[in-house]
């Protein structure tokens, strides 16, 4: 079996301080809330993949303000990472859908919608994760003083 590399952005509104999630309809694990995402593409870095996953799932990318790396998610026999992106911009958006998911939810910290995807359940239920997640809230309320 080759290597399968992903690429995910879990969405942060500068303005509401929520996040965005996507109800996923066709995958592996259906009708569960996840992020947009998929596989990369052959000869793709994880940002390109990421990018392009975007433009697919929810349309334009111009409205991103950051992406921050947040997770490199490795499974035990080395054959499948998921790169987990924290990607900001000013703004909640309306996401232009595609047919892979059939609703979407801005949700504040921690209020995640349920059921969630078990990989991103397992991401935002990891310490260090959430100490990346509480430093980089820091480090924008203290740019907007």
């Amino acid at each position: 079996m080759d290597k399968i590399i992903c690429s995910g952005g879990l969405f942060y509104s500068l303005d509401t301080q929520r996040f965005l999630f996507l109800h996923r309809t066709q995958s592996k694990q259906p009708n569960v809330w996840g992020l947009v995402g998929g596989t990369n593409e052959t000869e793709e870095i994880p940002y390109q993949a990421l990018l392009r996953e975007i433009k697919e799932e929810i349309g334009d990318t111009s409205d991103i303000v950051k992406s921050i790396p947040l997770e490199t998610f490795v499974s035990n026999d080395e054959k499948f990472n998921f790169h987990t992106y924290l990607c900001v911009v000013k703004n909640e958006f309306i996401p232009k859908l595609n047919g892979e998911h059939n609703g979407y939810a801005w949700v504040t910290f921690e209020n995640w919608p349920k059921p969630l995807h078990q990989g991103l359940r397992n991401t935002l239920q990891n310490k260090q994760n959430l100490i990346k997640l509480q430093t980089v809230f820091q480090l924008i309320s203290l740019m907007e003083k």
